[in-house]
């Protein structure tokens, strides 16, 4: 937990890549295991329900993130990508509408690039700075 307050970005985007890496791997190990009957080609619990441990951690990332970072512009970046993520990831469970998982893709890469960019370019140096303190 003491990483997650004190290097927030880090946690996000290694949340965020994780999420890309599971997603994408998915389809692979269960067409690469699959057999005859149904029940061999359905996956574990778990597994299908990890994305909302990668939206959780990415929550509170996020959450600290914007308290720490020097731009107001990734407030609302870092807020948007996460939203249009959950959103993206709740559909898919529901099933409500079609879209295409390349942009489940897309946004888990641009949420983890965010995090990164916030890392490097806007890190305040004194608690003046902060987005949260103005």
């Amino acid at each position: 937990m003491k990483l997650a307050i004190k290097k927030p970005d880090t946690v996000g985007a290694t949340a965020s890549l994780l999420c890309l890496i599971h997603c994408v791997l998915t389809p692979i190990i269960f067409i690469a295991q699959a057999c005859p009957f149904d029940e061999c080609g359905t996956s574990p619990i778990w597994w299908k329900n990890i994305d909302y441990l990668f939206l959780l951690i990415s929550f509170f990332s996020i959450f600290r993130s914007t308290q720490t970072t020097s731009k107001r512009y990734m407030v609302f970046l870092l807020w948007s990508s996460w939203s249009l993520l959950s959103f993206l990831i709740i559909n898919e469970k529901l099933e409500l509408f079609s879209i295409p998982e390349i942009v489940t893709y897309v946004t888990a890469t641009s949420l983890a690039l965010l995090h990164i960019y916030n890392l490097k370019y806007c890190q305040c140096k004194d608690e003046k700075c902060c987005v949260g303190n103005e």
